[in-house]
C-alpha cells in the first residue's frame, strides 16, 4: 500500500482498515513520507471523520509507535488521571497523594503547560530540588514504596502523535475529534495505567468552550477507551472561572497544601474530591464514588494526605518543609492588591484571557523552550455570582517588575465583569460519562 491509497480512500469516505491506519501512524513517528502526505490525511480525516473503531486502531497504532510503561511490578490497579486543561487546575497535586494515601497506586506521566494552560510539571518544579525526571526503575520503586509518583513524559512516548500534533496546529486540523481522541489516548495508554479518569473542562477557559462539544469528546473517548479495553470513566467540570483561586506555580502548590493541610474549602476541593472519588471507584477502593469521597475526606481530616504528598516530594528529591512552610516556595518581588473599584456582581469571567495573563507574566509559555518564573502569578478569591464591594480586593498579584504588575492589572479588570444586577454561580460539574452512558449532573457550585 502507499500513503496515497490511504488518503484518497478517507478522501472518499470509506473506513480503513487497522493496517492501513498502521501504515499511517508508522510513515508519521518514522517520517517516512513528505509532511504534505501525512497533512493530506489529517485534512481527509477532519472533514470525512473516522468511526470509533477506527479511532481506536489510530490510537493503538500511535501508541505502539513508541514506548509503552510496564507498570506490572506495582501490585494493585493503578490508576490515573488526565485534564483537557484550564487555569488554576491544580487537581493532580491534590488528588495524587489524597488517591494514593487512600490504597490506590498513582503512577502519573504529566506534561508542561502551553498557551494559557499550566503544567503540573511546571507546578512541581517550583518545590526546591524537586526532579520530575525519574529513570524507568526508579519511577517504579517510587510508586511501590510509597504510593505515589509523579513526572514527565517519556521523549519516546508516542513519537507519530508528537508529528502530527505540530501539523495539525498549523493544518487546521486541531479541531477534528478523532484526532483529539487518538492524541490524548494514546499516550495515556503508552503510560500503563490500568483504568483512567478523565477530567474533560467546558467553558470560557477550556479547549471546547461549549457543552455539547465537551460532552462528544468525552463520550468518544470513554467508548474508544472501551474498545481498546481500558476502564475509563469521564466528568465534564467547568472552567468559566479558574478552578482554584491561585494561577501561578508556586502559588498553586501552595494552594494545593492549603487544601490537604484542611485549611481550603471551594471548587479545587471539590473538583479534585469528585475526580479522585471516581479513581478510588475504578481501582477497587470504593464501592461506590461517595465511599471514595468519604474516604477522600478522612485522609484530609487525618493528615494522611498532606503526608503522602510530604513523602512525594522528598522521594522525588524537593524540600518536603514546604508543607509545612509555604513562605519556602518561590516568592515574587512585586505584590500588589487590586480593588473591585466598583460595587456589583461578578457576572463573568474571561478565563482564557486570565490564564493569558499568568502566562505574560511569565508564569507559562508561548514555546515548549521558554523559562518560566515559578513565583509570579494572582490569587483570584472572587467567583462568579459573588457581590462585592468597591473596596473589596478583586486579586493580589505577584509579579516580578512595576511594569509586569501594570500591565497584568489591565487585562485582569477587563477580563473579570462586574454588574448591578445578581447573577447565579457557575457549575463545577454538568456530566459523567461512563460504559453504561452519560448522567446530566446538577448545577453544583
Amino acid at each position: 500500500m502507499t500513503m496515497l491509497e490511504i488518503i484518497t480512500k478517507k478522501k472518499l469516505r470509506q473506513a480503513l482498515t487497522a493496517e492501513e491506519i498502521r501504515f499511517f501512524a508508522k510513515a508519521a513517528a518514522e517520517k517516512s513520507v513528505p509532511d504534505y502526505q501525512l497533512a493530506a490525511m489529517l485534512m481527509a480525516i477532519r472533514l470525512n471523520g473516522m468511526t470509533d473503531r477506527e479511532t481506536m486502531e489510530l490510537t493503538l497504532a500511535m501508541r505502539d509507535t513508541g514506548d509503552i510503561a510496564d507498570l506490572s511490578s506495582i501490585p494493585g490497579i493503578k490508576v490515573d488521571k488526565h485534564s483537557t486543561g484550564g487555569v488554576g487546575d491544580t487537581t493532580t497535586l491534590v488528588l495524587a497523594p489524597l488517591v494514593a494515601a487512600c490504597g490506590a497506586p498513582v503512577a502519573k506521566m504529566s506534561g508542561r503547560g502551553l498557551g494559557h494552560t499550566g503544567g503540573t510539571l511546571d507546578k512541581l518544579e517550583s518545590v526546591p530540588g524537586l526532579s520530575v525526571t525519574l529513570s524507568e526503575k526508579a519511577f517504579l520503586r517510587q510508586v511501590r514504596e510509597i504510593g505515589v509518583a509523579v513526572i514527565g513524559q517519556s521523549g519516546h512516548l508516542a513519537p507519530a502523535d508528537k508529528t502530527l500534533y505540530a501539523l495539525r496546529d498549523v493544518t487546521s486540523t486541531v479541531d477534528s475529534l478523532p484526532l483529539i481522541v487518538s492524541s490524548i489516548l494514546s499516550k495515556k495508554l503508552a503510560s500503563g495505567s490500568d483504568a483512567i479518569v478523565l477530567d474533560v473542562k467546558t467553558g470560557s477557559g477550556a479547549i471546547m468552550q461549549r457543552l455539547e462539544d465537551s460532552i462528544a469528546l468525552a463520550e468518544c473517548m470513554v467508548r474508544v477507551g472501551q474498545l481498546a479495553g481500558k476502564p475509563m470513566a469521564a466528568v465534564i467540570t467547568g472552567m468559566d472561572q479558574p478552578l482554584g483561586t491561585h494561577v501561578g506555580n508556586a502559588l498553586e502548590v501552595k494552594e494545593a497544601i492549603d487544601v490537604l493541610a484542611g485549611r481550603a474549602e471551594g471548587d479545587l476541593l471539590e473538583v479534585s474530591l469528585m475526580l479522585g472519588a471516581v479513581m478510588l471507584h475504578l481501582a477497587g477502593k470504593a464501592e461506590t464514588t461517595k465511599d471514595g469521597e468519604t474516604l477522600m475526606r478522612e485522609a484530609i481530616r487525618s493528615g494522611a494526605g498532606l503526608r503522602k504528598l510530604k513523602e512525594m516530594i522528598a522521594a522525588q528529591g524537593g524540600d518536603p518543609r514546604v508543607c509545612d512552610d509555604t513562605a519556602l516556595l518561590p516568592q515574587a518581588p512585586v505584590i500588589r492588591q487590586i480593588r473591585c473599584g466598583k460595587s456589583g456582581y461578578v457576572r463573568r469571567m474571561d478565563t482564557m484571557e486570565l490564564g493569558l495573563t499568568a502566562q505574560a507574566m511569565g508564569a507559562g509559555r508561548q514555546r515548549k523552550e521558554d523559562d518560566i518564573d515559578p513565583a509570579v502569578g494572582f490569587v483570584l478569591p472572587v467567583r462568579i455570582g459573588d457581590k462585592v464591594g468597591k473596596d473589596d480586593v478583586l486579586c493580589t498579584l505577584y509579579a516580578n517588575s512595576v511594569e509586569s504588575a501594570d500591565s497584568a492589572e489591565r487585562r485582569i479588570r477587563l477580563a473579570v465583569e462586574i454588574g448591578v444586577l445578581p447573577c447565579p454561580r457557575v457549575p463545577n460539574f454538568y456530566a459523567i460519562v461512563t460504559k453504561d452512558g452519560t448522567r446530566m449532573l446538577g448545577a453544583k457550585a
